[in-house]
């Protein structure tokens, strides 16, 4: 059998820490917070110290022909196909309001709660509507979207969060680091509670578009430490109600 897997991932490791990749435009430590200290000994991360502009020119030198192949976008399983007809394959959507979540009134409607994401603001199928409008909100239990209007409202803002399934990949636990709720966004200063049933409490200021589901990752330095899943929002110490 093998003694390591290797794969494409920007990561490193270090003895046992899982580091950023050297590219902090593409880093997919985010990807592998849920990777175990015990899992990372049996992987290889060969790219990982290189930038994407170094992995072409190897690529090129050595006659590999993706060296002229044009980064990919979206979700790398689906490839550049249109994620709602994707997911239309396998999930039925149905139709509901779209609420202005200041006025309560509705202003359109929507295809499916699947097809949109916390923060999302083009193609929300509200054409006629000259305002800058973003998502801001979901309520399964109704079928509802909300939408807030301009990229300061209050409802787009958070400012602390639970967070469910840890897994410790370091056994540093810091009361203060840095947490990246997206991939790509950037790192906000956080403090960190420890709390039961492998949750932690998360604190930090106007955090934007902090969407419950999707993962938060905390970083000291360049170091990975662990990972999990946002479970609630917060604001002024009240869960937004609109986050379900």
């Amino acid at each position: 059998g093998a003694d390591k897997i290797a794969t494409g991932h920007y990561a490193r490791i270090e003895g046992n820490r899982l580091l950023r990749g050297v590219d902090n435009n593409k880093d997919q430590t985010y990807f592998l917070s849920q990777v175990t200290a015990e899992q990372l000994k049996d992987v290889l991360f060969p790219i990982g110290h290189l930038t994407k502009d170094e992995v072409r020119k190897i690529a090129k030198e050595n006659n590999i022909p993706v060296f002229d192949k044009k980064d990919s976008t979206g979700i790398c399983f689906i490839g550049e196909r249109n994620y709602q007809k994707f997911i239309s394959n396998y999930l039925k959507g149905i139709k509901g309001d779209i609420i202005n979540i200041e006025t309560q009134e509705k202003v359109g409607e929507h295809t499916g709660l699947m097809n949109y994401t916390i923060g999302q603001r083009r193609n929300v199928g509200l054409s006629g509507d000259e305002q800058r409008h973003y998502v801001c909100g979901k309520d399964s239990k109704t079928n509802t979207l909300y939408i807030a209007y301009g990229s300061d409202s209050k409802y787009l803002l958070s400012d602390e969060a639970i967070i469910e399934n840890m897994n410790y990949i370091s056994d540093k636990h810091p009361t203060f680091a840095t947490a990246k709720f997206r991939y790509r966004s950037e790192d906000i200063p956080v403090t960190i509670e420890y709390l039961e049933n492998n949750e932690i409490k998360v604190k930090y200021t106007d955090g934007k578009t902090i969407t419950p589901g999707q993962a938060c990752v905390i970083y000291l330095g360049e170091q990975c430490l662990m990972g999990g899943i946002i479970k609630q929002v917060f604001k002024d110490n009240k869960p937004l109600w609109y986050l379900k």
